[in-house]
């Protein structure tokens, strides 16, 4: 049954809520509670047993099948101490979510009997089925077979009496049907081409591996009025709505009290969430209404990922008990700011040293240049593929406004370290520098600060900003699994790393007595070669947008445009170079983007016709009727002089509406027609491509009309809860 807007605010209005908060004494208590992880690890299993796993899990190798016995023993008998009676194999599909299966630990015994088992085969391997999952062509529908296999790097945890035992997932002839198997290729592929560069300047850095601060916005509906809209309900955003007459436009939400329901609703997110080993530490109100932001501390990046996938589904679910809804979309209102998923990321050692923090003598600062002037070129010579892996039909709306950065991809370093750029292209020469020369390079140009946070200002139109000492990549959306923008920036500044270290063996030619002067050199060479990707102005003005393509920089507004450098030559021999994808594997994906790009871009456009044909027109409809009415009384009880002067309002109003009634129902029919074409498409890429084109375009001129009508129409009329109601109500 439908819920009307009255209705709803009603619910909305009058519900009875505890906001009385949980008490849960200290956090360091109850943090990690339900994670088996090393410290679990180190209590379940004999000493030789514990310090083998932990070498296995460090070195990235094969699980002996004898320590898996080992390990799933352990890992039932503290599962079920903690009232566990199931297990799953948890993944991440290529639909965005994560998949589980649960199997219960008894098993029948002889007679009635039963017991519990879970052994090291059960930890290891499952076979869910994989043919109803996205596969890019990989597997087809009669080809069912695919393995979960364990990731041990990442703790297994419990939740709802579940244990979850993070897996990567792949296909029976063996390529990665998931975002966790690639991205651990990428990881294992920097660790080497990083280490190898920092060997330069430090011996003792044996080990790298990049982390991750997740940064997720999402806006809170009360669930009454988000049953209301059922375009909320069906696609996450709403596809109808006037702008309200006040929104954010006073700047008094962003960082203001936080609401005393949603604080009682965040004290509950984040009690699990500590329970589960995340470590959530900030929580705000962002710049729109009904708009809010949390924040972990800095994770290793495979686990950060699991963590973030996992913390979106828990706050959906604890929503539900605080009659909320989570809206994670984009840009679920139009006009205010949208949603995203800024990317804090940078590379950490063995040594306990980020290498995006300049370090307090000039080896370390020279080690810091090093990176960070690498990892500038990467983005360069990549940016268009990055672009790709943050493209969505949602992200879509949101880049290019409202504080979020644009679809050009430029990077932010700040005056400080423009300046240092400036110093090294300036001062070496092409020739062989002198030893003075050597010197005040050391100790001038790499002269930087430990601590440059107040020597870089923020540029929130930036989509790949320096910000201290990591970058942050802005332009991630909020419903995005972070794992496809940190494969490819993780692909890319890898390989990028390994070019740099032979540029520099090159030019060395076996005298280590060069290697300063030679590093200084391809650095500043890099620095030239990629100075067009440096920008510290406003993201949003038109005078960057002709900046940029002058500077040949892309502006791809629109994923299945965006979509292409998957398969570009370049993206095409980087992949094959690192081995993160085989060809299949990259061909899948493109494929899967773009089938789910028209996926949505079709249930919108179904959801749109519904919506305008079957609750905003008969609403018009049943408006225009009472005026009519209305008109004819007066008509009945007026001299037709006074008649056309007191009936001039409703008559225009009612010519004004058909007006509205009429556009909505020709655009709905031109829209419902370039579908039924663009459907006879096989190829995929360009049948997205054509949603984007020639269906997409009939949402702005829909919406013109039904928000025309929104504002004309008797406020009590009005079917769908309104922009005014859905930010502000509490």
């Amino acid at each position: 049954m439908t819920i009307f807007r009255n209705e709803a605010l009603k619910n909305a209005l009058t519900r009875n809520i505890d906001l009385t908060p949980k008490i849960i004494g200290k956090i360091s208590e109850i943090y990690g509670s339900e994670v088996f992880g090393m410290d679990a690890l180190r209590e379940q299993l004999h000493h030789d047993t514990y310090e083998k796993i932990k070498l296995t899990i460090e070195s990235g190798q094969i699980i002996d099948r004898k320590i898996a016995d080992e390990v799933a023993s352990a890992m039932k008998t503290w599962a079920m101490g903690k009232g566990a009676t199931h297990y799953t194999h948890w993944f991440q599909p290529l639909n965005g979510a994560t998949a589980e299966k649960h199997d219960a630990f008894f098993s029948p015994s002889e007679g009635s009997r039963s017991i519990e088992r879970f052994e090291g085969k059960n930890l290891v391997q499952q076979e869910p089925d994989a043919s109803s999952f996205p596969s890019g062509g990989i597997r087809n529908t009669f080809e069912a077979r695919g393995y979960s296999a364990w990731d041990p790097t990442s703790p297994a945890f419990i939740i709802s009496g579940t244990l979850c035992i993070p897996t990567v997932f792949i296909s029976y002839t063996g390529e990665s049907l998931d975002y966790k198997t690639p991205l651990l290729r990428a990881v294992s592929y920097l660790d080497k081409a990083a280490v190898d560069v920092c060997q330069f300047f430090d011996k003792n850095i044996t080990k790298v591996f990049p982390t991750l601060g997740w940064e997720q916005e999402y806006f809170l509906i009360d669930e009454a009025l988000f049953f209301a809209r059922p375009d909320l309900v069906l696609t996450g955003r709403s596809l109808f709505g006037h702008a309200a007459a006040k929104d954010q436009q006073l700047e008094d939400h962003y960082f203001g009290s936080i609401p005393e329901r949603v604080t009682a609703y965040m004290k509950d997110f984040e009690i699990e969430a500590w329970k589960l080993g995340i470590p959530v530490k900030t929580r705000h109100n962002e710049v729109a209404p009904n708009q809010f932001e949390l924040a972990p501390v800095y994770e290793e990046v495979n686990i950060a990922i699991d963590h973030n996938q996992l913390i979106m589904d828990l706050m959906a679910r604890i929503a539900r008990k605080h009659h909320f809804r989570i809206l994670l979309h984009e840009k679920p209102f139009a006009g205010v700011n949208g949603s995203g998923k800024h990317n804090n990321w940078s590379l950490a050692t063995n040594t306990g040293k980020n290498l995006l923090s300049p370090g307090k003598t000039p080896k370390n600062n020279m080690m810091f240049l090093a990176i960070f002037i690498n990892v500038i070129k990467a983005v360069y010579d990549h940016a268009d593929l990055l672009r790709a892996a943050i493209a969505t039909a949602g992200n879509d709306h949101r880049l290019g406004a409202n504080e979020a950065p644009p679809a050009i991809i430029s990077v932010f370093i700040g005056e400080h370290l423009t300046k240092v750029f400036n110093d090294i292209v300036n001062k070496v020469k092409e020739d062989k520098m002198t030893p003075d020369e050597k010197t005040v390079l050391k100790l001038n140009i790499c002269k930087i600060p430990q601590i440059i946070m107040d020597n870089t200002d923020r540029n929130r139109t930036s989509p790949f900003a320096f910000t201290g000492d990591k970058f942050e990549f802005r332009a991630v959306g909020s419903s995005a699994n972070c794992s496809p923008s940190m494969i490819v920036l993780n692909t890319i500044v890898a390989n990028q790393l390994i070019l740099f270290k032979e540029d520099v063996e090159k030019m060395i030619h076996g005298n280590d007595d060069k290697k300063d002067e030679a590093i200084i050199k391809v650095l500043r060479n890099y620095i030239i070669a990629s100075k067009n990707i440096l920008f510290e102005g406003n993201g949003y003005g038109d005078e960057w947008v002709k900046e940029a393509e002058k500077r040949g920089l892309s502006n791809l507004k629109e994923t299945p445009r965006a979509l292409g450098a998957y398969l570009s030559k370049k993206s095409k021999d980087l992949f094959a170079k690192t081995g993160v994808f085989s060809m299949r594997e990259l061909e899948a994906r493109y494929h899967i983007k773009h089938e789910m790009y028209t996926k949505i871009i079709q249930i919108e456009a179904r959801v749109m016709g519904d919506l305008a044909l079957n609750h905003i027109i008969p609403t018009a409809i049943k408006y225009q009727n009472l005026l009519l009415e209305n008109v004819r009384g007066l008509k009945e009880v007026l001299t037709e002089a006074d008649f056309k002067k007191k009936a001039y309002y409703q008559l225009e109003l009612i010519k004004e509406i058909s007006d509205h009634i009429n556009g909505i129902q020709s655009d709905v029919s031109k829209m419902i027609e370039e579908r039924k074409k663009v459907n006879q498409i096989e190829e995929i890429d360009k049948k997205s491509l054509m949603y984007c084109d020639k269906v997409k375009p009939y949402f702005e001129t829909i919406r013109y009309h039904a928000d025309k009508l929104e504002t004309l129409i008797d406020d009590e009329l009005w079917p769908l809860p309104k922009y005014r109601e859905l930010l502000f109500i509490k």
